[in-house]
């Protein structure tokens, strides 16, 4: 059963573990995996489903939502001490936080270094700074099996002022600097849209992404502050649907409109739907599949979210998402790459399994989900057991 009913809101409420989320976390990092796995082979010919862009827009809203509701519900708590508790406010949201990213972030690009992985010796500074994203935008390219990391540089980048935003912000006021920081993200798409920047200097900066951040702190105030409200907008499901429908339109629409020609040689089909209203429409869809989740989703969907196998890859999803491109990725990976190489001696040795994507597909299912594992039972959930000492 659903253990995150709604109650009667409390001057503070608790922050419970919402079940349904841990599922919501398989969904995205799931479209993740699934568009860099199988860019090459969508029946659909060379209509691209940004499927990897929506799991990483799901991940904004659901940060947005959980920091916020964390944050905002350590301040209640900390409102009498000297200078509202800011010291304890901060000290306890980092900590808490740098044993959750850190150990393993940091684990692996040393591993990565010392194999001497191209992209990461050259850009091992970028990397440890969580400027990842920041590099790709100032030198106009991506960065091979490291190109993924951008979407953690955003979140980390957020984390370095989020938190004294919603500190010095009265508590009536965050609605509105939410909603700023919506428009903001979606002003700041238009504008590089309308000078003519590379696509994807609007995909990777942080500034471009807080239209994400911005809804799930929404969702966060009105959970705490005004429950009745959560309720009547995330209750009915048509909503969900709705928010959907919109997210496929904008996709049709991306591919009706001709394609803006890039000044820098880009390739790739982009006009005004995919570079500017695209993450809007995918963050609306996050921001109603988690307001509905976190009430509870009932039936079919219940199911999905909750079966142990979701939960499961939910708690894992980190790892899966951290450790999956370096085990493949469809853009960028080479022939000689490890993976690579080890299926060809597989299939040498079972010639079947090259009758269907399928086998490989599950292949590196496999490697991703094993080195999850590992990294969650050695290293991630040892260390998370220490955040118990740094409770809000």
């Amino acid at each position: 059963m659903q253990t995150n009913t709604p109650v009667t809101a409390p001057s503070r409420p608790v922050l419970n573990h919402l079940r349904q989320l841990d599922g919501i976390r398989f969904l995205a990092v799931g479209l993740v995996l699934f568009d860099h796995w199988m860019a090459e082979h969508w029946p659909s010919g060379n209509f691209e489903l940004p499927l990897g862009a929506l799991g990483v827009t799901i991940f904004f809203v659901l940060s947005g939502f959980l920091i916020t509701r964390i944050l905002l519900s350590s301040k209640d708590k900390l409102q009498n001490r000297p200078s509202g508790g800011l010291g304890s406010y901060l000290k306890t949201f980092y900590i808490r936080r740098t044993l959750r990213i850190f150990p393993v972030y940091y684990l692996t690009l040393f591993v990565l270094y010392l194999i001497d992985e191209p992209p990461v010796r050259r850009t091992i500074g970028w990397l440890v700074l969580y400027a990842s994203n920041i590099y790709m935008a100032y030198y106009g390219t991506w960065m091979g099996t490291v190109d993924h990391l951008w979407s953690l540089a955003v979140e980390e980048q957020v984390y370095l002022f989020f938190p004294l935003l919603l500190f010095f912000v009265p508590r009536r006021w965050v609605p509105l600097t939410a909603t700023l920081m919506i428009v903001g993200g979606v002003t700041l798409r238009y504008v590089l849209f309308r000078a003519r920047m590379p696509w994807f200097i609007g995909y990777v900066s942080m500034p471009a992404c807080l239209d994400s951040f911005g809804l799930g702190a929404i969702m966060a105030y009105w959970w705490l502050y005004q429950r009745d409200r959560f309720e009547q907008v995330f209750r009915p499901t048509y909503r969900l649907v709705l928010s959907l429908l919109l997210f496929v339109g904008i996709m049709a629409m991306t591919k009706i409109l001709p394609a803006v020609p890039d000044l820098h040689g880009w390739t790739g089909h982009h006009n005004i739907m995919s570079d500017v209203w695209e993450r809007l429409g995918a963050s609306l869809v996050g921001f109603f599949l988690i307001g509905r989740a976190v009430l509870g989703f009932g039936g079919v969907m219940q199911w999905v979210l909750e079966n142990p196998v979701s939960q499961y890859m939910g708690r894992i999803s980190y790892g899966l998402y951290l450790y999956h491109n370096f085990v493949f990725n469809v853009y960028h990976t080479q022939p000689t790459h490890f993976t690579i190489r080890a299926w060809r001696r597989i299939t040498d040795i079972l010639p079947f399994l090259n009758s269907s994507y399928f086998f490989q597909f599950s292949f590196y299912l496999f490697l991703t989900v094993s080195l999850a594992t590992i990294s969650w039972f050695l290293i991630e959930k040892p260390i998370n057991n220490l955040k118990d000492r740094y409770s809000y």
